[in-house]
């Protein structure tokens, strides 16, 4: 069990906003510059709650030219966004992030859009086309976001159809042939309102690819978002809104260039030109014979507030949402067949939330229930040429005076199979797959109160109780190596000596579970609570501390093993992550501009880490 303590402070100067979790009524405008929130499942204003909040507005973001997740780190202190792909996007607060596209590993970031969690990173991914807001709340909030809030939440708010009509209609072109058009068109009564919005985005690939099979230039762009949102408004007191949303991409492939191999351009340069052909053999092994992502996600969200009685709400936030992605990518960087593999990911998620909220001048609170599933698979094809991955792997073969990729650029790898087979055989095609499955349910129970002990003063205790049933499942097709039996004895001998792993796989440490399908499945609990405390100075200068904590799920990680010759399954229980995190902080606000100032102590235990292993997988380590 390792241990990581941290002490960092945060700066925040931004225009007035703040957190809102989209399963309460819309936020209610107090004045021009303040704005009433739900963060902590009751209307408060930003500047009262405390807790580390940033928020950029949908409005402020399209002033900002901020086109993708990504971008949004530029304008939101504590936060990055690594956009590799739209399949691949790893989310850091305040220096943690999840690392990990394993279908068997939970996140530590929680991702919400319209107040559902959608923390899978294969299907995590959003367009910010015509959005309320993003918010990012910061530190362990496990007790009101649930339990893949570790280190913070981040939430997508999208706009909600209003009374009135309205429209608006973007273009623009751009370098690289980049072309953009969106909008929406919005129509209703205070009853029944309904909104329509798209966006659509393509865009060249600016990273030049030499190789002659690809049709596109790397990180090429072709990305469609739809989103249909209906809001029906029967009484003052009764809200319910149903949103669908479509999200696709066919995007280009990503430029992985190696620092070693050269290319037909020159010297090796990971900032130029790249040769990423793939594999001939791409098209059967892997699916696409073309570098890059087809993706499809689709969601659907059901949100019912009601007041039934004096200052009782009650609120029920529901959610699906699926995905489909497949990604094709030349690992090695370079022009030779040697390591290309695909990702084949797909799964559905289910989400209920029910939650009582009571206010009144003592007292504000909250309770409720929570269920979560999911179902999951990653899938990874690999092709490869069998001379070319054992010359390149290891240089086996040095002595025929072959080089994986020539100081000119050509790949004269590819003749080692003519030579060693006495030039019968041009080839020796090779692939093989691995996949990792993960069937997952949560129930939680939660309660959340504060004590407004003096018109300055204000004291929150909360906890949410959790359970756990994480099931894994693992399969593995693995073929033995072909070429060492064309040989001759005793260069088989010697090359089986010097490179045994090619006794069992071509890739080291990969196992064949010979068809079976292996499964495991643990059940586990938690507590998670959190304390606060927040004193007014003044009507717009508040201080504040917290005490919370926050978890990362344990990990039921499956994989194969060899034993007596035989396949068998090979369980290891990665123990839970906690954290506990200790904050202070100073929280103000005058005129446009709010601001805080935040002081933070965190304390990890069982932190957990993604390790690659021989065979290219990845496998969770405490």
């Amino acid at each position: 069990m390792s241990v990581h303590d941290a002490l960092l402070c945060s700066t925040v100067l931004l225009p007035t906003a703040a957190f809102a979790q989209t399963a309460a009524p819309e936020a209610v405008v107090a004045d021009d510059t303040t704005i009433v929130v739900t963060a902590q499942k009751i209307e408060q204003r930003a500047v009262d709650v405390p807790i580390t909040i940033s928020a950029v507005s949908g409005e402020r973001i399209k002033d900002l030219g901020v086109s993708d997740l990504d971008e949004l780190s530029s304008y939101i202190p504590g936060l990055n966004i690594q956009e590799q792909s739209a399949n691949n996007p790893g989310i850091v607060i305040r220096g943690i992030t999840s690392d990990s596209g394993s279908s068997q590993q939970g996140p530590r970031v929680t991702l919400y859009y319209n107040g559902v969690d959608i923390s899978r990173s294969r299907g995590s991914y959003q367009a910010i086309y015509d959005l309320e807001r993003v918010e990012v709340i910061k530190g362990p909030q496990a007790t009101l976001f649930g339990t893949a809030s570790a280190v913070g939440a981040i939430s997508l708010v999208s706009a909600r159809p209003r009374p009135g009509l309205a429209g608006e209609l973007t273009g623009g072109y751009g370098n690289f042939d980049q072309t953009l058009v969106g909008g929406y068109l919005n129509a209703g009564s205070d009853v029944v309102a309904g909104r329509i919005a798209f966006e659509g985005r393509t865009r060249d690939g600016y990273v030049e690819n030499l190789a002659a099979s690809q049709e596109e230039e790397l990180y090429a762009q072709d990305q469609l978002g739809v989103r249909a949102s209906l809001r029906f408004t029967p009484t003052d007191a009764l809200t319910i809104d149903l949103v669908g949303t479509y999200d696709r991409q066919r995007n280009g492939g990503t430029p992985f260039i190696s620092g070693t191999l050269p290319t037909e351009a020159g010297p090796a340069d990971p900032f130029g030109a790249a040769n990423l052909g793939g594999s001939p053999f791409s098209a059967q092994a892997l699916g696409n014979s073309q570098l890059g992502l087809d993706r499809d996600v689709y969601d659907a969200n059901f949100t019912l507030a009601y007041g039934f009685a004096d200052g009782w709400t009650f609120t029920t936030v529901n959610g699906y949402r699926e995905f489909d992605s497949a990604e094709v990518f030349d690992a090695d960087g370079s022009a030779a067949p040697y390591l290309e593999f695909a990702e084949i990911a797909d799964g559905w998620q289910m989400s209920h939330e029910a939650r009582f909220s009571y206010a009144d001048p003592s007292w504000r609170a909250s309770f409720g229930w929570n269920y979560f599933t999911e179902k999951g698979r990653q899938n990874v094809p690999f092709s490869t040429e069998e001379g070319v991955f054992i010359q390149c792997l290891t240089g086996a073969f040095s002595g025929l005076g072959v080089a994986c990729v020539n100081p000119a650029g050509a790949v004269t790898v590819l003749n080692i199979t003519p030579a060693l087979s006495g030039g019968t055989i041009a080839a020796l095609p090779y692939s093989s797959v691995f996949e990792n499955q993960g069937d997952n349910q949560s129930y939680s129970v939660f309660a959340d109160a504060t004590w407004i002990a003096a018109e300055a003063l204000e004291l929150t205790a909360g906890v949410r109780l959790l359970i756990e049933e994480r099931k894994s499942g693992f399969i593995s097709s693995v073929p033995v190596s072909v070429l060492p039996q064309l040989l001759p004895e005793p260069n088989r001998t010697g090359l089986l000596r010097a490179v045994p792993f090619l006794n069992f796989s071509l890739i080291p440490g990969q196992i064949d579970t010979g068809g079976q399908t292996f499964e495991a499945d643990r059940s586990f609990s938690a507590v998670l609570p959190r304390f606060n405390v927040l004193y007014r100075l003044s009507d717009q200068v508040n201080v504040f501390a917290t005490v919370s904590k926050g978890r990362r799920s344990p990990v039921v990680q499956l994989s194969a093993a060899r034993s007596g010759g035989f396949a068998v399954p090979n369980l290891q229980v990665v123990p839970q992550e906690t954290v506990w995190n200790y904050e202070v902080g100073l929280k103000g606000a005058a005129g446009i501009l709010s601001g805080s100032l935040g002081i933070y102590y965190q304390k990890y235990d069982g932190f957990q880490v993604s390790v690659t292993q021989s065979d290219g997988s990845t496998r969770t380590e405490s």
